[in-house]
């Protein structure tokens, strides 16, 4: 049983998620409306995914994503009436996995989770227990890293990119393939790549991640590469 946290300050947005997920078995829907509420049921409860609104009254939910962020790995998707770029990437910046616009379909939400579920379980499969490279080390079955024996905390999909680059060191990978990949859809928002693995360097304090610019991303470090 999968346990999905839905917060919005609109009762009906809610309620919509929660009918959205009504036949799956696999799926446990806890409510939320307040981002205070929302940090309390993180910090006291499993919690296996976040909707998150972006407009809550009092502790929006900008903020909200940041201080769960700062506590959990659970995957985060923001949910906005605006569609805009700024938005977005100020999300994805403090640690959102994923951004839907309203007016959303459910069926399309629901399509999301279940995949990165999918993914998940699929990466696991496809990954030994443990993926090593100098100072880096990454447990795919605990979604823990380490550099220089210090933990590292990233968000999944920060996790999934990170584990998926370095099974492929200095393979040059584009966004298109790994937005395919990390997120399983052919098309999307291409500068969620970008801010994420802006992301995973300025957490890891070291650039394994190489930009091979016009082309995408290879993991290596400097002494491997050349």
């Amino acid at each position: 049983m999968r346990t999905i946290l839905a917060v919005d300050d609109d009762r009906d947005i809610v309620h919509l998620i929660t009918e959205g997920f009504r036949y799956e078995s696999s799926f446990e829907v806890i409510p939320a409306y307040t981002g205070e509420e929302a940090l309390a049921i993180v910090d006291s409860c499993s919690i296996d995914f976040v909707i998150l609104d972006i407009m809550l009254p009092g502790l929006d939910g900008m903020e909200t994503c940041r201080r769960i962020r700062q506590r959990h790995t659970v995957p985060i998707l923001l949910l906005s009436a605006r569609d805009r770029e700024l938005d977005k990437v100020i999300g994805l910046e403090i640690g959102a996995d994923d951004y839907l616009t309203k007016p959303f379909s459910p069926r399309e939400l629901l399509a999301r989770v279940k995949a990165h579920f999918r993914r998940v379980e699929r990466m696991k499969r496809e990954m030994g227990p443990c993926t090593r490279s100098g100072p880096l080390s990454i447990n795919e079955q605990t979604y823990e890293v380490f550099m220089d024996g210090e933990k590292v905390d990233l968000s999944a999909k920060e996790f999934q990119i990170l584990s998926f680059l370095a099974k492929h060191p200095n393979q040059v990978l584009s966004r298109e393939q790994l937005y395919q990949k990390i997120w399983g859809q052919e098309f999307g928002d291409l500068n969620t790549v970008t801010v994420h693995i802006k992301n995973i360097r300025k957490k890891l304090g070291r650039d394994c991640i190489k930009t091979i610019w016009g082309v995408g991303y290879k993991f290596a470090w400097e002494s491997e590469e050349g």
